[in-house]
């Protein structure tokens, strides 16, 4: 059978820091292998680990300047992630979300100083964990 099938999977911040994001990015895989509508013969991974989705896989190092299936994968995950920041930006309106998708320019890192840590930071980010722990010492003085 010919087509495109997507399916999209994430893991959450509590996740990430429960096992870290290496594993949780082969967690969103298979997550993402899981939603598709029809079970793929084979599956084609950008790295060079492949997590196990029950069927054959192969890992494809720079896949995604390699193979153009790779390369949607790619794009398709930037849009939804974008989308994402985008949505927790209209909460979260300080760490300039939209804009910087979570990375720690120099806005983002300046609303953690000031604003705190929301439920959507990665606590054992260096940068985050860090806040939590000055916050927690300003707390205790």
């Amino acid at each position: 059978m010919c087509g495109v099938a997507i399916g999209v999977g994430a893991a959450s911040t509590a996740e990430i820091d429960r096992i870290n994001i290496y594993h949780a990015s082969h967690l969103a895989m298979q997550r993402a292998v899981a939603r598709l509508p029809v079970r793929p013969d084979h599956v084609l991974v950008d790295g060079n680990k492949i997590p196990d989705f029950g069927c054959s896989a192969q890992a494809i190092v720079g896949g995604d300047g390699i193979s153009l299936s790779i390369a949607a994968a790619s794009i398709m995950a930037k849009v939804v992630r974008d989308r994402i920041m985008a949505r927790l930006d209209m909460r979260w309106p300080d760490y300039g979300w939209e804009k910087n998708a979570g990375y720690g320019t120099a806005v983002h890192r300046q609303a953690l100083l000031h604003a705190g840590v929301t439920p959507h930071h990665r606590k054992t980010f260096g940068t985050v964990r860090r806040q939590m722990e000055h916050s927690k010492t300003e707390m205790r003085a």
